[in-house]
C-alpha cells in the first residue's frame, strides 16, 4: 500500500493541480509542499473505502471470477471513491480553507479527476506496485518455495475464487 500511496500521490496530485492552474515548475513545487498534508488523507481514504469498494466490487465481479478479476476491480471501486472524495478534500488542502467552491464545480471537475487517477493507476502505480511486490515475493519464494502459492491459493479458495499457478 505504501508503494502505490507514494507513487499516486506524488503523480496524481500534480498532473490535478496543473491543469487546474497551469503546467510550471512553481505549480510543482507548490503540489510538493502540500503532499505531506496530502497523503495521511489519502491513507485514512484507502482505509474507509476498502469496505464500500468491497461491497461493489461484489456487486460487479462474480464470486467464481479470477483473483486477478477480483483484484482489478476492487482497484477500479477504490479509486473511483476516493477520486469523490478527494476532489473536495483535495481542494481544501490545496487552497489552506474550506469552502463551496469544490462542491460547487464537482460535476465539471471530478470527470478529470477520476480519469487522471484511473490512468495513473492503470499505467504507472499499479505495474510498478506489482513488480516491486513480485520480487519481493520471489525473493521470499527462494526461501520458502511452497509458503507463498499455498496461502494464495488456500486464500482464493475460501472466497470461492478460481486461482492457479497459469492465472496471470
Amino acid at each position: 500500500m505504501a508503494i502505490i500511496s507514494i507513487l499516486s500521490v506524488n503523480v496524481i496530485a500534480p498532473l490535478i493541480t496543473m491543469f487546474e492552474m497551469e503546467f510550471s515548475l512553481s505549480v510543482w513545487v507548490y503540489v510538493l509542499k502540500v503532499i505531506p498534508f496530502i497523503w495521511p488523507c489519502v491513507i485514512a481514504l484507502v482505509l474507509l473505502t476498502y469496505k464500500p469498494a468491497a461491497w461493489l466490487t461484489e456487486k460487479i465481479v462474480a464470486k467464481n471470477d479470477s483473483f486477478k478479476a477480483h483484484i482489478t476491480i476492487n482497484i477500479m471501486c477504490t479509486v473511483f471513491l476516493m477520486s469523490i472524495f478527494l476532489t473536495i478534500i483535495g481542494t481544501w488542502i490545496g487552497q489552506h480553507h474550506i469552502s463551496i467552491e469544490p462542491i460547487q464545480y464537482f460535476f465539471y471537475k471530478w470527470p478529470r479527476n477520476v480519469a487522471i487517477s484511473f490512468a495513473v493507476e492503470c499505467f504507472f502505480a499499479q505495474p510498478i506496485a506489482r513488480i516491486v511486490m513480485y520480487k519481493l515475493h520471489k525473493s521470499t519464494d527462494v526461501q520458502k518455495p511452497q509458503t507463498h502459492w499455498k496461502a494464495h491459493t488456500q486464500d482464493a479458495q475460501k472466497h470461492g475464487w478460481k486461482y492457479s499457478m497459469t492465472d496471470k
